[in-house]
């Protein structure tokens, strides 16, 4: 069976993600990225909970000089965090993908797996179908093993991907999509940051509706 390694944030693109890849991939190892995010003990504990739930490693990796180049509120500096440029990092998923990549080369994975869909996509260039693309292109120079980027969830928007966890009995429970920290939210969900404000919008519209009142 082909092998793959899985950008895993905690959110609800790379939950679902990982639930389809693992249906025709064997995902032996999932990568969280620590770049100074102010809900990164959230973040983490939620990709930890899904990691245990799916029986794959986790691997935290350091990135401390993000947060330097970021100077955005997704890093703390500043309190709104529902507009484009207050969450934005510079090269993040390029930048997530290539130290992917070089575990791909050394351990021999076929694929990397990242939660972009084509919703964001039309706003973060680093979620097309285009920039998958380049990738691959990219990783047969930069790699002797010569890994594919897959994104599952590319050509879905939010509603199909809560849909898709609806219908697959997904662990939705153990997700966390919120730029916020915990001394403002608690467990659930704040309801007012961009990543929030679409997973929201994604329910409301969706066939379970209810699940609104478990996560916000």
């Amino acid at each position: 069976m082909r092998k793959g390694i899985i950008l895993l944030s905690g959110g609800l693109d790379s939950l679902v993600s990982l639930d389809i890849a693992k249906k025709d991939l064997d995902i032996e190892m999932a990568l969280f990225f620590d770049y100074g995010q102010r809900a990164f003990i959230e973040e983490r504990q939620s990709a930890s909970d899904i990691a245990k739930y799916y029986n794959i490693e986790l691997k935290t990796i350091e990135l401390p000089f993000l947060k330097e180049l970021a100077k955005c509120p997704l890093v703390g500096l500043g309190d709104d965090l529902s507009e484009l440029d207050s969450v934005w990092i510079p090269n993040r998923n390029g930048l997530f993908l290539n130290i992917a990549a070089c575990y791909c080369d050394k351990l021999k994975y076929d694929f990397i797996i990242f939660g972009a869909n084509k919703e964001e996509g039309r706003d973060f260039p680093d979620n097309s179908v285009e920039f998958a693309k380049i990738c691959d292109k990219f990783f047969s120079y930069s790699t002797l093993n010569k890994p594919k980027v897959l994104a599952p969830c590319l050509q879905f928007d939010k509603i199909q991907i809560i849909n898709y966890a609806i219908d697959n009995n997904v662990p939705l429970n153990l997700l966390k999509s919120c730029y916020d920290s915990s001394k403002n939210t608690g467990k659930k969900h704040c309801g007012k940051c961009m990543s929030c404000k679409l997973l929201f919008q994604a329910i409301k519209k969706s066939k379970k509706p209810e699940l609104i009142k478990e996560l916000f």
